[in-house]
């Protein structure tokens, strides 16, 4: 399937293409087109847009691309992506830089990838293992984070 967004991807269009591929649709093709394409290139191609205005998945409800993709397909369930996106929605909504401690640190990763001056599919290429890894340390962190809390829900030990 193809889905299409905006140009000179950053934070929630490196993200969404991330989920689409882990989640969603594996085999999934991505274009990037100037804003006042996207909508245009849907309709006539059969494709999904995303994190464009008007598109099926973008900004809704004080949720970012990502967190709307991850609703909208179920999959609300997993913590470590639930954790992953309060990450990507504090790195992609400027009011809400500190949701995570980690927030600022992936907006600091997408906005040196923009300014490295690559060729869209290459940054995408290059971003989507920051993605992973994020994916991985979150598992790690829920984790450890019910560990924490199992052990302080059994109390001291006898």
């Amino acid at each position: 399937m193809k889905w299409v967004t905006r140009e000179h991807p950053k934070t929630d269009r490196i993200a969404c293409p991330w989920l689409i591929r882990t989640f969603i649709d594996p085999a999934a093709e991505f274009v990037f087109l100037p804003a006042d394409r996207v909508l245009d290139f849907a309709d006539r191609e059969g494709a999904t847009g995303f994190d464009a205005v008007g598109a099926r998945y973008t900004h809704r409800d004080g949720l970012c691309s990502f967190e709307v993709m991850i609703d909208d397909h179920g999959l609300g369930g997993d913590p470590a992506l639930a954790l992953l996106a309060r990450v990507v929605h504090g790195a992609d909504v400027s009011e809400d830089r500190d949701a995570t401690p980690e927030s600022r640190g992936l907006l600091a990763i997408a906005d040196g990838f923009s300014y490295l001056g690559l060729a869209d599919q290459r940054q995408l290429e290059l971003e989507l293992p920051v993605y992973d890894a994020l994916y991985a340390w979150a598992q790690r962190e829920v984790a450890r984070r019910r560990e924490v809390a199992d052990r302080e829900t059994a109390g001291p030990a006898d």
